[in-house]
């Protein structure tokens, strides 16, 4: 299936496309796409990150206690807020008072999750995570990290011994099923993630390709009908916008509540 590739994209293959493809002939990796080197969500990817960078510097550079802006009070919401579902919050019911040391790792993946899903509400850029491969790469650092945390709590073999139970007799059945279960929890962020981001972004552009056909057959006949039917195209994707933000939002609290419950379950003393 050939992909979407919006006009940014082009234009760094443009650029930096050569310098890609000399860089993977080294490493002994061929492209998909010669002509494109740099896949779109590649170039999406980095530029939200870049974008959340610059963000986060420039809320920086005006944080105040007596006069906050604008941007430090929806950082500020991102990190707690009276519905209890910011950041901190989530942490702090899931792991306690520890899991403030947790905020940078999680808020950094959420963050970047809620800025990359809404990617797609702007005509010039697409959401990475509408690949799959990105939701893959968020799930997985996930993974490495709650693991890693497990161990540094407990060590090396009190962390092992959790997944066998708390019955001898039983552990040779509940270790590999609860081997098994954990590691298909970077199944789980990824398919829940990229299933909903990629089918927003699909009904979007099916029902605006059907809004599209009436407006040109319109224009055929006669430029004022088509001037007409026009509207409907225009005001009737915002509701699917809005749906797609709403999804963005829900599918980054997702991905923001699981890793700390996930966190939690690592580090807890109850095993």
């Amino acid at each position: 299936m050939v992909e979407h590739v919006t006009g940014l994209t082009e234009l760094v293959n443009h650029y930096f496309g050569r310098f890609a493809l000399a860089l993977l002939s080294a490493l002994h990796i061929s492209p998909e796409n010669p002509d494109l080197p740099i896949p779109e969500h590649v170039v999406m990817g980095f530029l939200v990150l870049i974008i959340g960078t610059l963000l986060a510097l420039f809320v920086r550079s005006r944080l105040s206690v007596e006069h906050p802006g604008g941007f430090q009070q929806i950082a500020e919401l991102l990190l707690t807020n009276p519905l209890g579902f910011g950041i901190k919050d989530l942490l702090e019911e899931n792991v306690g008072h520890q899991g403030l040391k947790h905020v940078p790792w999680v808020g950094s993946i959420s963050v970047f999750i809620l800025l990359a899903n809404l990617f797609s509400v702007f005509p010039l850029f697409a959401a990475p995570t509408a690949k799959v491969s990105v939701p893959l790469a968020c799930a997985m650092l996930t993974f490495l990290y709650f693991n890693w945390q497990g161990i540094r709590h407990h060590g090396n073999i009190a962390y092992l011994k959790h997944f066998a139970g708390p019955v001898p007799l039983l552990s040779p059945l509940i270790f590999p099923v609860e081997i098994i279960s954990t590691c298909a929890r970077v199944l789980s962020l990824t398919v829940r993630l990229w299933a909903n981001i990629f089918a927003s972004d699909l009904l979007y552009s099916i029902f605006l390709s059907l809004l599209l056909a009436p407006v040109l057959w319109g224009w055929n006949k006669t430029p004022v009908l088509g001037i007409v039917l026009a509207v409907f195209p225009a005001l009737i994707p915002l509701l699917f916008i809005g749906l797609h933000i709403f999804v963005a939002i829900i599918q980054t609290y997702i991905f923001t509540v699981l890793p700390s419950v996930y966190l939690g379950i690592a580090t807890g003393e109850e095993h």
